[in-house]
């Protein structure tokens, strides 16, 4: 199996290069290889490589910024995942994008299902959800959308890395609590990419994060915890928990963003990994590296 990764510069092309299945060829293109805002660059990749799977890991996700520079959002997680699933259509390839709980507007307060309504916010969960839309009506099935959500690595800029490098700045924290979602390891997302991946036949919308749920503060607190148990941290510092309204962004934000998950697990035999194991085993790595 040839497999094209695109986004090869983000935290997640790096966790499935490191996961990738034996005997398979992988391609991991960052920018520099493979620009999917240009029509022709994703010609020639796929002229080159052939790839029979592509999972585009490519995506602009400043959630902020994204309200400053919407065509810029526009261009890259709709009109660059049109391009990938025409071009897609056009060899045969199969297509696994990746999206976001941003499609959501975070008003339930249960799980959300993968059939249920979308409603984003803001200019970043606006070009995701249409870039699903595309990605859906261009490929049928033979393109599959995988949402996930609050997603770090230890080799990438996220909230652990952040507020890891904070805390050992001796710096207090002040950490949003009443906006909730799960945090999702790169590596676990990346593992249950490649089992999506052999399985042919799965199309649609899926979601897949690790178990659990935590506001931004208890996931804070999480990090530091067991930064210590590693001796990551020298001492602790303090972290006081904020409302939202304390913390202004230029875009909104769900309050609520929990995904079910529970359809991929059974599907793909996965016991779930709740995110403080996750979490342990990300820092563990830091430790060890």
């Amino acid at each position: 199996m040839r497999v094209l990764v695109t986004g090869g510069d983000g935290q997640l092309a790096r966790a499935l290069a490191d996961a990738v299945p034996e005997r398979w060829q992988i391609c991991v293109a960052g920018r520099e290889g493979i620009d999917i805002t240009m029509p022709s660059s994703v010609r020639n990749a796929f002229d080159e490589f052939e790839p029979q799977l592509v999972i585009n890991a490519a995506a602009y996700t400043a959630v902020d910024k994204a309200e400053q520079e919407p065509e810029k959002a526009f261009a890259i997680n709709t009109d660059g995942a049109r391009t990938l699933a025409e071009q897609c259509a056009e060899t045969g390839a199969r297509l696994i994008h990746i999206s976001t709980d941003f499609v959501f507007d975070g008003r339930k307060s249960y799980p959300y299902q993968p059939d249920d309504t979308p409603h984003p916010m803001g200019v970043y969960g606006s070009s995701k959800r249409e870039g699903e839309r595309l990605v859906l009506e261009t490929l049928d099935s033979n393109g599959l959308v995988i949402r996930t959500a609050w997603l770090y690595g230890a080799g990438g800029r996220n909230f652990v890395t952040g507020m890891l490098a904070r805390m050992q700045q001796g710096q207090a924290l002040k950490v949003v609590s009443d906006q909730v979602g799960t945090p999702t390891w790169t590596r676990t997302l990346a593992d249950a990419l490649w089992q999506i991946a052999r399985k042919p036949g799965l199309d649609g919308i899926w979601h897949f994060t690790d178990a659990g749920v935590a506001s931004w503060y208890d996931f804070a607190v999480a990090i530091q915890e067991e930064a210590e148990a590693l001796r990551l941290l020298k001492s602790p510092v303090a972290i006081t928990p904020i409302n939202s309204e304390a913390y202004k962004t230029a875009a909104m934000r769900p309050y609520y963003s929990v995904l079910d998950k529970s359809r991929t697990w059974e599907e793909l035999g996965i016991v779930p990994v709740h995110w403080r194991l996750s979490l342990r085993g990300m820092l563990k790595e830091l430790s060890d590296g």
